[in-house]
Formats: C-alpha cells, sequence, structure tokens
C-alpha cells in the first residue's frame, strides 16, 4: 500500500468521523460508498471493511462472516480508523454547534447526493478492491 491511499484512507475515515458526528451515520452511508467510489472497492470488500471498523460495538459475527470469505483486510480497517475517530470527534463538536435544523438538512442532502450517484452514475459494476489489487501485485 503506498502512502497516497494511506492518505486517502485517513481521509476517508476522517469525513466519515465527522459525518457519524454530526449526522449519527458513517459506515453503510459515508463510508461505503466513499470506498467504492473513491478507491474502486468492490461493494462486499466496501461493507466487510466497514462492518470491521464498527466490529465490537456493532457487528463482529457479521465481520467474521465477510472476512471468511476474504472482504476485510484489517490493515485498511486499521488506518480508517484513525482518522474516523478524530473526525467522529470533529463532527459531534460541529454538530452540537449548529442548529439542529442545519444538521437535519446536511444530512438529508448527503443523502440525496449519495442516492443520485448511485442509481445514475456507477456504471462500474465489478470493481477491484485496493485489497485485491495488492495481493495480485506482491506476487
Amino acid at each position: 500500500m503506498d502512502i497516497n491511499t494511506i492518505i486517502i484512507l485517513i481521509i476517508i475515515g476522517f469525513a466519515t468521523g465527522v459525518l457519524g458526528g454530526m449526522v449519527g451515520v458513517g459506515g453503510g452511508v459515508i463510508l461505503v460508498p466513499a470506498l467504492v467510489f473513491i478507491l474502486g472497492f468492490s461493494q462486499l470488500d466496501a461493507q466487510g471493511t466497514s462492518l470491521a471498523l464498527i466490529m465490537f460495538p456493532v457487528g463482529l459475527l457479521a465481520v467474521i462472516q465477510y472476512y471468511k470469505q476474504g472482504h476485510v483486510d484489517f490493515n485498511i480497517v486499521f488506518i480508517l480508523a484513525i482518522g474516523f475517530v478524530i473526525g467522529s470527534f470533529f463532527g459531534s463538536k460541529i454538530s452540537l454547534s449548529i442548529p439542529q435544523q442545519t444538521v437535519k438538512r446536511i444530512f438529508a442532502i448527503l443523502m440525496l447526493v449519495i442516492a443520485v450517484k448511485m442509481l445514475f452514475f456507477d456504471n462500474n459494476q465489478e470493481k477491484k478492491s485496493i485489497t485485491t489489487d495488492s495481493k495480485v501485485d506482491s506476487h
């Protein structure tokens, strides 16, 4: 994994943490689309990675199933977690300092943008994940 990928993962983790702290969402709504659209993860790899990021509080058993099928790379999860923890701190601070109506609007706009992107602009049906690419490159 190169430094650019590590930086992108930290930024995605941070953004997911900020938005999660602001509007109470993260994994399925923010992180999964970011991993698919920005880093080219497959949908299953993105879902497995997202579950692994929140595995202890929410989805340990689900993570195990995704991991068994090869859809979780814990190195990526660790790097994302760094940004996620820091981002969620700042996101919650921002959310608590602005009007509730503004937070609702941010959430609604975010959901609309993601929905439009997924419905109309996802032309790549099967993208290779960064974990699959790095495994192939290392052999």
